[in-house]
């Protein structure tokens, strides 16, 4: 059975050089104006049959926005980043370089005390592989670009290092069809 499954990163909730790991913060102004104004865009997303969210603030907000009244997902929780939780990439640097380095390097680590890289991968892929559709449905999730991240890190079969590559922007879509175990990207 092949179903198809839409990812959309949330809107924006803080400025580049505010973000935090793993923070559930609510969309900002820009953040706000940017979905209200690009609504038009997604209301095609409105025709899924399957409307899930994470459970973050800023998910909930773009899901409503848009009009998917999505169901939260706990499976679809950002990177989990234990005692790094809140703190810019900037400062956990500053206090901890050897820890920082071996997270960026290792995927198996995580110096942080929360989720490794390679597990918020697994994680991920086992919620889209998991999904209650039948043949030829359509499900939307409104995620946070780390989750978009890991999902087509596992999607595609890559390695776990390539996850640093994916620049997930706010509001960037992508489309996934297969099955558990079998996914593919799609281009429209």
């Amino acid at each position: 059975m092949h179903v198809r499954m839409t990812l959309l990163a949330a809107g924006r909730s803080s400025s580049v050089a505010d973000v935090r790991f793993d923070e559930d913060r609510s969309l900002d102004a820009t953040g706000w104006e940017e979905v209200v104004r690009q609504a038009p865009a997604f209301s095609h997303l409105a025709a899924a049959e399957l409307r899930y969210c994470s459970p973050s603030a800023r998910c909930r907000e773009t899901g409503a926005v848009l009009g998917l009244t999505p169901l939260a997902q706990p499976a679809l929780l950002d990177w989990d980043m234990g005692r790094w939780r809140g703190a810019t990439l900037a400062a956990v640097t500053a206090r901890e370089p050897g820890a920082v380095q071996q997270w960026l390097t290792d995927p198996c680590s995580a110096p942080h005390g929360g989720e490794s890289l390679l597990a918020f991968i697994r994680r991920i892929g086992g919620w889209l592989d998991s999904r209650p559709v039948d043949a030829g449905e359509w499900a939307v999730a409104v995620t946070e670009p780390s989750v978009l991240r890991a999902a087509l890190c596992y999607a595609l079969k890559a390695p776990p290092h390539a996850y640093w590559n994916i620049e997930a922007h706010p509001l960037a879509t992508v489309t996934l069809t297969g099955r558990a175990g079998d996914w593919r990207l799609a281009l429209p």
